[in-house]
C-alpha cells in the first residue's frame, strides 16, 4: 500500500514570525544595561562612605546655634560630613510619601518609564510607531515633556514631591545646625564632597548618548 504524500511545509509562517519578534525593540537595550550597571556600583560605593546612625544622633553633640552664621556653618561643615546620612534620609521621606499615595507613585512610574522605554534608552534605529502611526525623535520628545509638565505641575505628582523635599530638607537643616561639627574629621571630604551623586553624571551622561545622537 502507497505512503499518503507528504504535504510540504511552508516556513513563511515560522520567518514572519522571526521578522515580527525581530521588529520588536528590546527592552534591555546597551544604554539601559549600562546604565543600571554604573548606577548600582555608584550605589554601592557612596553607601560605603555612610557614617555610623549613632553618631549622627549622638546627643552629646548637639547644642543650639548663637547666631545664624554660626547655624549656617554648621550645616555646611555637617553635611559635607553627613552627605550620605542626609540623602539616604531625604530620600526615605519622598519614599515614603510615594508609598502612602500609590496613586501618584503609579503615576510617576509611568511618566518614568515612558521616558526611559521610548525615548532614552530605544534604539536609534528603530523608530517609534503608535496606533499605525510613526513618530520622528522630535514628536517624541515634544509628547513626552508635554506629558512630564502636566503630570508635575497638573497632578497632586508635583505638590507630593515637593512637599516630601521639603520635609527632609528642613530635618536635614534642623540636624545640621544642631549638631556640634568639632568633633568630626573633615579633612577627607572636601574631595569626595559629590560622591553620593556622581553616579548622576556619569550615568546620565550614558543615557544621553542615545539621545543626543538622535537629535
Amino acid at each position: 500500500m502507497a505512503s499518503p504524500p507528504t504535504l510540504p511545509i511552508s516556513s513563511q509562517s515560522n520567518s514572519s514570525a522571526g521578522v515580527a519578534s525581530q521588529s520588536q525593540p528590546p527592552i534591555s537595550t546597551p544604554a539601559f544595561r549600562a546604565f543600571m550597571s554604573r548606577m548600582s556600583s555608584s550605589l554601592r560605593h557612596a553607601f560605603a562612605q555612610r557614617r555610623p546612625w549613632a553618631e549622627m544622633v549622638d546627643r552629646s553633640s548637639m547644642s543650639r546655634p548663637d547666631t545664624l552664621a554660626e547655624a549656617y556653618s554648621r550645616i555646611r561643615k555637617n553635611f559635607s560630613y553627613f552627605r550620605v546620612n542626609y540623602v539616604t534620609l531625604i530620600a526615605l521621606a519622598l519614599a515614603v510619601s510615594l508609598i502612602t499615595h500609590p496613586f501618584s507613585l503609579l503615576v510617576l512610574f509611568g511618566l518614568l518609564a515612558s521616558w526611559s522605554f521610548l525615548y532614552l534608552f530605544r534604539p536609534s534605529d528603530q523608530p517609534l510607531v503608535l496606533f499605525g502611526r510613526t513618530f520622528a525623535d522630535r514628536e517624541t520628545l515634544g509628547m513626552l515633556v508635554v506629558l512630564t509638565v502636566f503630570v508635575i505641575f497638573l497632578t497632586s505628582v508635583g505638590s507630593l514631591l515637593i512637599s516630601a523635599l521639603m520635609v527632609g530638607l528642613a530635618f536635614v537643616c534642623a540636624h545640621g545646625a544642631f549638631r556640634l561639627p568639632e568633633d568630626l574629621f573633615l579633612d577627607d571630604q572636601e574631595s569626595n564632597s559629590t560622591g553620593f551623586l556622581s553616579f548622576l553624571g556619569g550615568a546620565a551622561a550614558s543615557a544621553a548618548v542615545p539621545a543626543v545622537a538622535r537629535v
